[in-house]
């Protein structure tokens, strides 16, 4: 167990260096930066053919706080031009507002209204509520840097023109180890709650995709490349499954969607500071000179997903577990079992022997062997 020793050392010696030059600087943080205005920030979309969701939050300094503090407690409703309203209810998270199931007049408006328990008043501009034509195909294809994955679509009434895609990713994922026994009350003893042997992990996508047909004779959009993967992503060791999902865009948002992509390429993703102001076509009605970030569009949402499986894939291809670290697993002779398992996070996988006689335990974190620290042992209901 010696580079416990040595990550010990290093880690005192890195600390005593921080904290010398820590000691002969200190920060600075301009007035302007420290306390910046808090802007509200909206997220979401009207669905015009399923439930409106939206979170709210307020954008924050960056020294202050880890996540966005939530909007809540506010009165928002999807609002048709001229006629009625239809109340959004915030739910178990905080600052997250949805409607009831909706489907809209596409010969109508549509906007979010909102008041705040603070006794301000927002609203984004009037919108037509457009609908999203079906996803034709979405293929992949594996090559020599790695695997691909497209998306075609088309409209026959050439009335979409300007689209964007996002996605979810599910893949399965193997602990390095699966252990036999476990170290409780002083003593190592066979493993009365087995650990998984599969789990299932899941990311959003955090890239601007948008593609738009108004140079094309036809409104049709052919092998858009929405995701591109190594030949080593540990997510294809397994199975790996991608849900694309397709929004038509009017002219004016699919603008705003394509000056956020041009920010996010330059200096990172969709969550980094962006370079220049964004913000969109949310106003605030009591105050006309206080920002509000964030583009509300009204159209309907398709979506379809796709299955590969490590076997459909090149058998050249090195991929990765996303464990490797994991190998080899520690040993631990017999005697040393407490000073090497009593911080806890040491696990015998299964013991090791010599002519019939006990030597040791062969460990490894629970990293290695309990796969939901990665993600999660419930299957998902849409995995086969």
């Amino acid at each position: 167990m010696s580079p416990r020793v040595l990550f010990s050392s290093a880690g005192a010696l890195l600390g005593g260096l921080v904290l010398a030059l820590a000691g002969c600087t200190d920060p600075y943080m301009p007035d302007v930066i420290g306390t910046p205005p808090s802007y509200l920030v909206v997220d979401g979309f009207i669905n015009s053919r399923g439930v409106s969701t939206f979170k709210l939050s307020r954008t924050y300094g960056i020294a202050s706080a880890a996540t966005p503090p939530t909007e809540t407690r506010a009165t928002a409703y999807v609002e048709e031009e001229g006629g009625p309203r239809y109340l959004l209810r915030e739910g178990t998270t905080k600052g997250t507002y949805a409607s009831d199931p909706l489907v809209l007049n596409t010969a109508k408006q549509y906007r979010l209204h909102l008041n705040t328990v603070a006794g301000k008043e927002y609203a984004s501009d009037f919108v037509p509520a457009k609908i999203t034509p079906a996803i034709d195909t979405v293929a992949w294809r594996a090559g020599n840097a790695g695997l691909t994955v497209y998306v075609s679509s088309h409209d026959a009434t050439n009335a979409t023109q300007y689209y964007r895609w996002e996605y979810d990713e599910t893949w399965e994922i193997t602990p390095a180890y699966i252990p036999g026994f476990e170290y409780s009350g002083g003593r190592v003893r066979p493993l009365t709650v087995p650990y998984p042997a599969l789990c299932w992990a899941t990311t959003r996508s955090n890239k601007v995709e948008i593609s738009k047909t108004t140079a094309l004779s036809q409104d049709v959009v052919s092998e858009y490349p929405v995701r591109q993967l190594p030949s080593t992503a540990d997510r294809l060791h397994q199975k790996y499954s991608i849900l694309v999902q397709q929004y038509a865009l009017t002219k004016e948002e699919y603008g705003y969607w394509d000056q956020l992509r041009r920010n996010t390429e330059s200096i990172g993703t969709l969550f980094d500071p962006q370079p220049t102001q964004l913000t969109g076509n949310v106003h605030c009605l009591t105050n006309g000179s206080e920002l509000a970030l964030g583009y509300v569009g009204a159209h309907s949402l398709t979506e379809k997903r796709i299955f590969i499986a490590r076997a459909q894939l090149p058998a050249a291809w090195r991929l990765l577990m996303g464990n490797e670290s994991c190998f080899p697993a520690d040993t631990v002779k017999i005697g040393d079992e407490y000073r090497s398992f009593n911080p806890g996070y040491l696990f015998p996988i299964y013991l090791v022997a010599k002519g019939g006689a006990l030597l040791g335990y062969s460990a490894s974190t629970a990293d290695c062997i309990d796969c939901r620290k990665r993600g999660t042992a419930v299957r998902p209901s849409f995995w086969r």
